[in-house]
């Protein structure tokens, strides 16, 4: 007989969590780190950078219509796309590489979401008071008081959002040009609409959901086990130290204690929400506020500081069994984050190369593919290429095309009578060329024939080149 009682929701709603303000070192490197990015993000697009007169003068920006990046005294144009490929796998690997010696730190101390909530609580302590403040103004009804606190805190929570979302827009554009236009009202509208789409965000993922983000958006904290083992270092419980637990210290039993007094310091600082002392979780992201709250409460009762510590798995179960944990450094410098940090480095170092070999003169070639060859009234065959130059110095230069071949092939660019080509300063030009075999020749009767087109700075002498092929007449 079907029941007709409703089954059990499984839908939890979220307990909000107010983390204690905590003193220590680990307290204060994240206040660092807090400052140090913050100020890199909103500060660096006001950063002037002298190029010359035909060049942008913002030390970094995206120049998405004239598609190139600027990074101070560096310039990546869209063919060299690979410095960018290759900066997003030195941070993959750089993240492989701080996962598998610390875990988390990432996590706990330079992730955006992490910066941002750690600001955002910074701002509701000052508005609200610390923990049992918040609490006790969480579960209170609505007052004037209430309303109040709640408005002003949203509305700096909102400040920083929106200063927040039109920083990252000032990347994109010369900074205090694109500021007066959006204080006019001039700017484009995509430029409104970033800093309104990126202002929510941020006003929602670091005043309301907050931890939410880490423990069910983002995929890190999954995908962190294959990065750990047991020699890597992670805030961890000393279990067979504190425990049993218990608040009584005086007593018969008290002997019988461990150190740990469940004063309940390590969770009130979690922001998070979780209890270390239960173990690894998946929502810890090794932020190490619960070492410093419980290294001050060991001080307060006389014990060993080092109660949750930075351990490795390793080090737990030799010190259960009486001996001495391993030297941190042999924790870090172990054949995976050696193999890590050997390939982050040859990444670096090939990126480093090649961008001290830049030229300042390149080109590509494309062969109009339809029709592939022409035979013109003389018999000669004809192939017709696109040839794309680029100058990046601050000036005009004309450039002189020719070509190196086994065969005797003929060459000449459309619409001029020289093989000049005058490219603009700091820009591209398209220039048809032609390369003409004779009739009769090799390469006007066998399938294909290699050539090499050249470029050469009529300024100063510096060539680049190209290699195709001309295709000819199969007999």
């Amino acid at each position: 007989m079907a029941s007709n009682e409703n089954p059990p929701s499984l839908y939890a709603a979220r307990e909000p969590v107010f983390p204690k303000r905590v003193s220590g070192p680990f307290r204060n490197f994240k206040w660092w780190i807090m400052a140090v990015t913050l100020g890199i993000y909103y500060l660096t697009p006001w950063i002037r950078w002298d190029r010359g007169p035909n060049l942008p003068d913002q030390a970094v920006l995206v120049d998405l219509a004239g598609r190139r990046f600027f990074f101070f005294w560096i310039e990546i144009w869209p063919h060299e796309f690979y410095f960018i490929a290759g900066l997003l796998i030195m941070a993959g690997l750089g993240l492989f590489l701080f996962t598998s010696a610390l875990g988390r730190v990432w996590c706990g101390y330079a992730c955006p979401q992490t910066v941002w909530t750690d600001l955002f609580i910074l701002v509701e302590r000052w508005i609200e008071g610390d923990r049992n403040a918040r609490v006790r103004l969480w579960n209170s009804k609505w007052t004037a008081r209430k309303v109040r606190l709640t408005l002003v805190k949203w509305t700096a929570w909102l400040l920083i959002a929106v200063a927040t979302g039109g920083a990252w827009v000032f990347y994109f554009a010369d900074a205090p040009q694109l500021l007066a236009d959006l204080v006019t009202l001039n700017a484009h509208p995509v430029a409104y609409s970033t800093i309104l789409v990126l202002t929510l965000a941020t006003f929602v993922f670091g005043g309301f959901m907050r931890e939410q983000i880490c423990i069910y958006m983002c995929p890190w904290p999954r995908i962190q086990a294959a990065m750990m083992d047991e020699d890597t270092l992670v805030v961890a419980y000393r279990e067979w130290r504190g425990e049993p637990r218990g608040k009584h210290r005086k007593g018969p039993e008290a002997d019988n204690l461990g150190d740990c007094i469940d004063c309940m310091a390590c969770v009130n600082v979690c922001p998070v929400g979780i209890d270390i002392r239960d173990g690894q979780q998946l929502e810890c992201i090794t932020c190490a506020l619960c070492i410093d709250a419980c290294d001050d409460i060991m001080e307060k009762i006389g014990k060993p500081r080092g109660l949750i510590d930075y351990m490795a798995l390793k080090d737990e179960a030799a010190e259960r069994a009486g001996g001495k944990p391993v030297s941190v450094w042999k924790h870090v410098f172990r054949p995976r984050t050696i193999m890590y940090t050997s390939l982050w480095s040859a990444v670096g170092f090939a990126l480093l190369f090649a961008l001290f070999i830049q030229s300042d003169i390149d080109m590509t070639v494309a062969p109009v593919r339809n029709p592939t060859f022409v035979t013109l009234s003389d018999g000669s065959i004809r192939n017709t290429y696109d040839v794309r130059l680029r100058n990046k110095h601050g000036d005009d230069r004309p450039f002189h095309v020719s070509l190196t071949s086994d065969s005797v092939l003929q060459i000449s660019l459309e619409g001029a009578d020289e093989l000049l080509v005058t490219v603009p300063a700091d820009d591209t030009k398209l220039q048809r060329v032609y390369v003409t075999a004779p009739a009769g020749s090799d390469a006007s009767s066998v399938g294909r024939t290699d050539l090499r087109l050249w470029i050469e700075d009529m300024t100063n002498g510096d060539r680049a080149y190209s290699d195709t092929v001309f295709n000819g007449k199969v007999q």
